[in-house]
């Protein structure tokens, strides 16, 4: 599956990992991408801002799961484009060993992202699509020992699965296929569904990214908990992104923007 030639980049139509290229600053987007970003601007204005805070949060978690949990292989499941900090430089800097398999079925993914994400013997990177955690579980197999606990990233990914698709059972075939001991690390698109200006929100960009991009569901914070469920959480639990274990003290009010996203991190014993 990892030599399988990767489809031609279709620059025409914007790409879920080149969009979210574009949130966090990068350069591998197009302008049919960044055509997307400014629309959500309209709506969010800090989407920018969000969108590096969901990096932050990613390098937070894989921090925890390398240090104080000792974790030495991840699985990072539909990574996308590398950006300025990656979960392996993360794994890497604590445990100069730690392998990392990145997942991912975007065409400008394969072709951008491999010759960075193979950069050492314990990077690797493989063309394939987390809706199918048999396939994915097989190929990780080349490179990971399943039979010892592994961190499994799903870093906003499951909010562009259908409900039909199922997400949370996705989920849970992954987990049921790794050791006692492995961690998911899970953050997801959030609608409070309360009626305030934050599920307003969430309601108007759902609408307007499957307009542009035909695949993003904001998911209730019982839908989103449900794929931890059986999993011991860490503390503090399922919660908005910035909320779990910031790097510092908060200097400022957060935005609706950042309120319409939750993640967290649970063990599985």
């Amino acid at each position: 599956m990892a030599n399988a030639q990767p489809p031609q980049i279709d620059t025409s139509k914007p790409s879920i990992a080149r969009v979210y290229d574009a949130f966090v600053g990068g350069k591998d987007n197009f302008e049919v991408d960044r055509e997307v970003l400014r629309t959500i601007q309209q709506m969010v204005p800090e989407a920018i801002t969000v969108g590096k805070q969901c990096r932050a949060w990613l390098i937070r978690v894989v921090r925890f799961m390398a240090g104080n949990a000792g974790i030495d292989q991840f699985l990072d499941l539909g990574s996308g484009l590398p950006t300025a900090e990656n979960t392996h430089q993360a794994a890497q800097r604590i445990i100069p060993s730690a392998n990392v398999v990145y997942v991912d079925n975007d065409p400008s993914v394969a072709a951008h992202g491999r010759a960075l994400l193979e950069e050492n013997d314990h990077t690797h990177f493989a063309v394939a699509d987390l809706r199918d955690p048999d396939a994915v579980i097989a190929e990780a197999r080349r490179h990971l020992d399943l039979d010892r606990p592994i961190g499994l990233i799903h870093s906003n990914t499951l909010h562009h699965v259908t409900g039909e698709e199922k997400p949370q059972a996705i989920v849970h075939a992954y987990l049921d296929a790794v050791a006692p001991g492995s961690y998911l690390a899970l953050s997801h698109l959030f609608n409070p569904a309360d009626g305030s200006e934050s599920a307003q929100l969430a309601e108007e960009s759902e609408q307007k990214f499957n307009s542009m991009m035909g695949s993003c569901y904001y998911r209730t914070r019982e839908d989103i908990a449900a794929m931890f469920d059986g999993l011991e959480m860490i503390e503090p639990g399922l919660v908005h992104l910035f909320e779990w274990w910031p790097d510092g003290p908060r200097l400022t009010t957060p935005s609706n923007g950042e309120y319409t996203l939750l993640g967290g991190v649970g063990r599985k014993n």
